[in-house]
């Protein structure tokens, strides 16, 4: 089914459009901040396995990521040792805990299938650590990227899976739109929002 909305150009006035909606969202804006507390205040530490399974659990819960063996991931992360990462704002990080823990896809007859590239959540894990220095992706903002190419903002599609290459895309959207204004958790906000409206997920 074609969208028949009329997508409106990336703008101060459409961003700051969004960020108004974004405190009508009660249970979205509720839902940040107590991820803040847990990742930042709570259990700002990697190297406990209680500590980092239950930010795992509750970001998988949050963001319906449906990651099945949370308790694999929880280890896996915990065997990273991240915490220097985070601290030196390492981008490489994000693919260290995406891929090499050990879950994979099941086949349709029930066999083990390729490894899962969990990408989005391993953004969106670092993002709650430090949202300025990790960007979260996920579906609705990679659209609504792609969508903009028609304003002759150009880049690869293909390095938005490339996390450092997709950063630097967001850095140059900002830059192209003339929103240097805005942090880069305020354009998360705004191309959420937006990606949601204009390309809603079917199911």
């Amino acid at each position: 089914m074609k969208n028949n909305l009329k997508i409106k150009r990336p703008s101060k006035k459409e961003v700051e459009h969004y960020l108004e909606e974004w405190e009508f969202l009660e249970d979205y804006r509720l839902q940040e901040s107590s991820l803040k507390k847990l990742f930042t205040k709570t259990y700002p530490f990697n190297t406990n396995l209680d500590d980092v399974l239950v930010k795992v659990c509750t970001l998988n819960q949050f963001y319906s990521t449906q990651i099945r063996k949370i308790f694999d991931l929880a280890k896996h992360i915990v065997s990273l040792n991240i915490d220097n990462d985070l601290k030196n704002n390492n981008l490489d990080l994000v693919e260290k805990i995406a891929k090499n823990h050990g879950i994979f896809k099941k086949k349709k007859d029930g066999t083990k299938g390729k490894e899962l590239y969990l990408y989005s959540f391993a953004t969106k894990y670092c993002s709650h650590h430090n949202p300025e220095i990790y960007p979260i992706y996920d579906s609705f903002v990679e659209k609504m990227l792609i969508h903009c190419k028609r304003d002759g903002f150009d880049f690869n599609n293909k390095d938005l899976k490339v996390y450092p290459l997709f950063k630097n895309s967001l850095l140059s959207f900002r830059k192209f739109y003339g929103l240097e204004s805005f942090d880069l958790k305020q354009i998360d906000k705004y191309l959420w929002q937006a990606g949601k409206k204009y390309f809603p997920k079917k199911y």
